[in-house]
């Protein structure tokens, strides 16, 4: 089995998940080379095609899954307060650190 690490929702503070660590890695190093560090940032549906291209073949043939990792992993960098949304609609992200 592999291993697992646990990650934080923004949304949902205290609660906890467990997902695969090698996937989590791939697409959390991909979201932030693709985030500006300013804002207003980038939308989420121009993150997941910017990432697309930068994640092993062999963990996301095709890129498959993409979109749930990115969400995964923008969920857990919001709640660690290394990523931050606009203060405007539309969902927006931008890099803290």
């Amino acid at each position: 089995m592999a291993d697992r690490i646990e990650i934080e929702n923004v949304g949902q503070p205290g609660k906890i998940y467990r997902v695969d660590a090698e996937k989590f890695a791939a697409v959390r190093g991909a979201v932030l080379a693709a985030l500006p560090a300013e804002a207003p940032g980038m939308s989420v549906s121009d993150l997941i095609t910017a990432v697309k291209p930068n994640l092993p073949e062999d963990l996301f043939p095709g890129g498959d899954k993409a979109g749930w990792w990115v969400k995964a992993v923008q969920l857990d960098l919001e709640a660690k307060k290394i990523i931050a949304r606009a203060a405007k609609p539309p969902v927006r992200l931008f890099r803290l650190a």
